[in-house]
Order: C-alpha cells, then structure tokens, then sequence
C-alpha cells in the first residue's frame, strides 16, 4: 500500500507535466497569478480535494440520482466561465469573493462574520479553491491508463479506503507541480502589477475562451491528436513505472485482481484410494438480488431451504464467453442429475451496465434455453458474500450446506461431474453410476497464444496504438500498421467508462487478432445498426465469418455477444469494422 501511494504522488506529479494538462496549464497560470497571495494555495487545494471526490466518491452519487457522466464536465466548465468573467468585470470577482467568504464564515464559529469577509476579500483563497475544484473535475482522466483503472470506480464496485488513498494521492501529487507553477507565475507576473487591470481582462479572456474549448471538447481532441503524435514516454511519464513488477503487482491488488478468498482446489485423494472433497466452509446464503428467474412465481431460494440438497452455484454473466461456453455442460448436469436431488443456481453478477436490465437477463436465459433457477445480483452482494473473483466460477455445496468443490473459467468438466455424483452419492442418491455425461462443451484451444479479452472503454482499455484511451469524444485517425494483438480506433467515437460508440459515419475498429474466433459485447441505439465487416483487407467470407454475419455484415439488434470470426483454426488476422453510428463496442473476446 505503501509503494502503490508513492507511485501515484510520482504519477500525478509527472502528469502535470505531461501534455495532458497543457490545456488546463492556462487555466492554472491565469488562476494563480491574479488575486490574492492564498489564491494559488486554494487552487491547489481545491483541486486534490476535487479530483479525489470526481474519481471515487461521485460516480456513486451519479448513478444512485441518474443523472448523466457528462455533468460534471459541465460543472467544471460552468465554474471555468464565471472565473473568467469575475476577472474581466472586478464588479463581479468582488461580489463572487465576498460570497465565498461569507459562506465560509458562516461554518466558523470562531471568526466573526465581518472578519471573514475581509480576510477572504484579501486573500483569495476561497475563489481559488473554486477554481480548483473546477480544473479537478476537468483533469481527472489525465490519470495514466493503469492507475485510473485502480483510483476510478463504477457504482458496482466495492468502495475502498485503498482506492480513496491512491486517489488523493495522486491529486496531492499534481496540486504540488501546480502549486509551483503557480508561484513561478505569480513572480514572473508581479513586474505587471501595475498594469493589474489589463492582465486581469486579458486572464480572464483566456479562461473564457478556454471554457469554450472545453464545451467544444476541442481539449480532448487536442489530447488525442499529442497521444497519436509523440511517444509514450512523453503522454504516459509513469507508463514504464506502471509495468515494473513491484508498482504492477500493488496495481493489481488494489483493482481487485488477486483472489480474496476461496481459491480452487482440486479433488483430493484419500487414503484408501478413493475420491473425497474436502470441506471449504459452509456455504454463503443467497443475498441482495434483485429478480429471481425459472422459480415457483420466481419466488428466491435460499440455501436453508435446499438443506438435503446437492447445490451447485454459478457466477455468469451473459456476454462472458467464457460463461457461455459452460452452458452446455452445466444443461446437462441439469438433465442428468436434477432427479437425484441436484440443483443448479446461476447468479448473474453483470460486467456491463445492460446487464444490469431484467429485461436483457431473461432474454439470454430463455436464448441458451437454460430451465434451471437464476438469481440477478446487480449489486454483486452474493458475489461478495462468495468472496468470488471470476466469471465463470463454480462453487459445488453439499447436502449440509457445504462448500466441497470450486473451479474457476472453463474446463474441468470431468473433474465437476465427478464432483457431483460422489456428493450426490453422499447424500443417499442410488444409481447415479460413474458414467460421464455425453456433452462436449466448446473448448478454447491454445488458449495461451490467444490474443486477450480486450476491453474497449476507458476504464480498462489496452492494446490500443492511439494512446492513451480517456472519455469524451474524440476524432481518430486510421492507423494502417498494426502489430500482433493491437488494435485502433478510427474516425468518431464518444468514450466513455464502460464502452465506445460510433459518433460519425467513418467509425471504424481495426483489430491485429491471434485466435481462430472473435467475439465483440455490442449494443445500438434505437432500431437495427448495422457493422461491416473485413478480414485481411477484404470483405469477410461466408467460410470466416461468424453466425452473426451475414454477407459481411453485421446486424446489431441487441446488447449481446456477437460473433464476428470463425476460423478453421487459430491464427492472425487483420479485422477491420466499420461501426454504423449509435453502436456501442464493450469488449472482444477469442476463443
């Protein structure tokens, strides 16, 4: 924890200096070097406070009133702009400040109301840390790739004091190079003061022009187009920190990527020869979900009450390939074994925000035709309650409310079956033989030369050539030369958390792949969309292409998993996608 704080007060100290920030760089300058002597003192404060706040604390408050991840972008720009304007009309930067101050002095006790006023009028230090919070909403996805996927959280995400320290961290880190800034300005200004008028309109002119830009989003344009032109070294300072083994494994316990609890093990031989499960502890109740589906009047279960019973839990998520390709197998323990007194219990822990819809559950239920119960924990309080890492992940419980047996991902098929027919057996199931059931799920082959689950949203995206993937819109250029498991977007596209959607009739994705099929999570706005196709330079053929493709094209009618490629085995391959506008991309995944 201790290393992981270090990196990132490193980190958001090289930030601040990276060209990310050269379109807040005005702002500060302008903020810092007019006003009182506290103003730069406020600024920088403001804007630790803020980006703390922005990158873990009001995506909770966003999501529980529903409103949209574009306002606070709007608040930033909002406050950029009556800044600006209180410095070119002194009139009105007098009266913000006499407000501020007064606000202030109304929560402290100790200092009388008028006494406040004056201190505040004097030195600035509340209008600068307005200004602050305002740079702090505007500056948050500058975070390198890495660290914002620790520091930036969605609201299914467990809340961490971990995650609020690496945050204020970081923005302690870039108050600091700013504050410096600022004092540097602030001397290099002062020959000026006696021309204090005319720098102040000609500040504040700039910080309105800038709050223009800003709604314009010509800010992250202007980052995209540095990010596509200069080095990694330069737009990621801390890029090569990021991967060094030490700060990597600190990253990646803070993301959640170690296991906490449980982890699989495997049948264990006993002593005269047999197989015997050990016991894992007793199993975690059903908690928190939201619908229940394939129930009595979809009535939730409880564990309590399937006491006698063989229970097999599993986690899912109807876009997880992965997940997908269990299906089979875990249909047919069903047929096979429900009237020896097995029971299968899918949670649906969601990966996306559409997953979270009832609507879009119950629509992959009925389409993988899977007549077992399902529980839809949206809030992930089963998951928890499993301390579950994974999706797929099985957890095999036996007739006294047992954990006797987990398997993480895919495979492991005779392992499982065997699993539940010695707990069956167990408990007082006759005849349920050693026989193997007759399904071969899909298998993933080679699976370590696959290229990997690649996510297309700016929380987790990686392996793309344009740089440094952060939300807003953005106009990229075509990329022609792509190395091995690489990929690129083209044209317009408006990122955000989760996703990537076509904003312009040039949209495209271009995708270096190593696998014999390719899947992509996507999604449309209103009606049927449509994404053409390309493999190697040239329209997909009928033999290449996946199910959902049809003459080279692709028909995107739904929030699903879509298969794009299917080959005759696994090798590289040049896929490009023209992405009709409204699509959404979330994820490719390669089987």
């Amino acid at each position: 924890m201790l290393l992981l704080t270090l990196f990132a007060v490193l980190a958001g100290a090289a930030t601040a200096l990276s060209p990310c920030a050269l379109p807040v760089l005005p702002v500060v300058f302008s903020a810092g070097s007019t006003g009182g002597r506290r103003r730069p003192a406020g600024v920088a404060i403001g804007l630790a406070v803020s980006f703390t706040f922005a990158v873990v604390v009001l995506v909770y408050m966003l999501a529980a009133l529903g409103l949209p991840d574009e306002l606070l972008r709007t608040i930033a720009i909002g406050i950029l702009f009556l800044f600006g304007l209180s410095l070119i009309v002194p009139q009105f930067g007098d009266r913000v400040e006499t407000v501020l101050s007064r606000m202030t002095a109304r929560t402290a006790g100790a200092v009388s109301a008028r006494a406040a006023t004056r201190a505040g009028e004097k030195d600035g230090f509340w209008s600068g840390f307005v200004i602050g919070s305002g740079l702090g909403l505007v500056y948050a996805p500058c975070a390198g790739p890495i660290l914002a996927g620790v520091i930036t959280v969605t609201a299914s995400q467990e809340f961490t004091l971990e995650r609020l320290v690496v945050a204020a961290a970081y923005g302690f880190g870039s108050a600091a190079t700013f504050f410096v800034l600022m004092l540097g300005g602030r001397r290099l200004i002062a020959p000026l003061a006696r021309r204090t008028p005319a720098v102040q309109t000609a500040m504040g002119t700039t910080m309105i022009l800038l709050a223009f830009a800003m709604y314009l989003d010509l800010d992250v344009r202007f980052q995209t187009t540095i990010a596509d032109k200069l080095p990694q070294a330069i737009v990621n300072p801390t890029g090569s920190l990021e991967r060094s083994s030490a700060v990597k494994s600190s990253l990646s316990e803070a993301k959640g990527g170690q296991p906490k609890g449980r982890s699989p093990l495997p049948l264990a031989p006993s002593a005269d020869g047999s197989q015997r499960l050990p016991s894992l502890g007793q199993a975690a109740e059903f908690q928190g979900n939201q619908r229940w589906f394939n129930t009595a009047n979809n009535r939730p279960l409880t564990l309590a009450e399937l006491r006698g019973k063989v229970v097999l839990v599993d986690f899912w998520t109807y876009t997880c390939i992965n997940c997908i390709r269990t299906l089979p197998h875990l249909k047919a323990l069903w047929s096979k074994y429900r009237d020896d007194g097995l029971v299968i219990v899918g949670v649906h822990s969601p990966e996306f925000p559409f997953e979270r819809s009832a609507a879009n559950v119950k629509d992959a239920i009925d389409q993988n035709k899977l007549g077992y119960p399902v529980a839809q924990d949206n809030d992930f309080k089963t998951w928890d309650a499993y301390e579950n890492q994974y999706w797929p992940a099985k957890y095999l419980i036996d007739a006294k409310g047992r954990v006797r047996y987990t398997h993480v991902g895919e495979g492991a098929y005779e392992e499982t079956d065997a699993a539940v027919r010695d707990l069956l057996a167990e408990a007082g199931a006759r005849d349920v033989g050693d026989e193997q059931i007759d399904v071969e799920p899909e298998r993933t082959e080679n699976f370590h030369e696959l290229t990997p689950e690649t996510y297309l949203g700016s929380a987790r995206a990686a392996g793309f050539v344009n740089g440094t993937i952060v939300d807003g819109v953005h106009d990229y250029r075509r990329v022609n030369e792509l190395p091995v498991n690489a990929l690129a977007y083209g044209g317009r596209w408006k990122i955000d958390t989760h996703s990537a959607t076509a904003s312009g009739s040039r949209s495209t994705i271009d995708l270096h792949f190593n696998a014999r099929r390719v899947y992509l999570v996507l999604g449309n706005r209103g009606g049927p969309k449509n994404v053409r196709v390309r493999l190697d330079g040239k329209p997909i053929s009928s033999g290449d292409a996946g199910r959902h493709v049809k003459s080279g094209v692709l028909k995107v009618d739904g929030q699903k998993l879509y298969s794009i490629v299917d080959l005759g085995s696994v090798r590289s391959g040049r896929l490009s996608l023209q992405v009709g506008e409204g699509v959404s991309g979330y994820a490719f995944t390669f089987g």
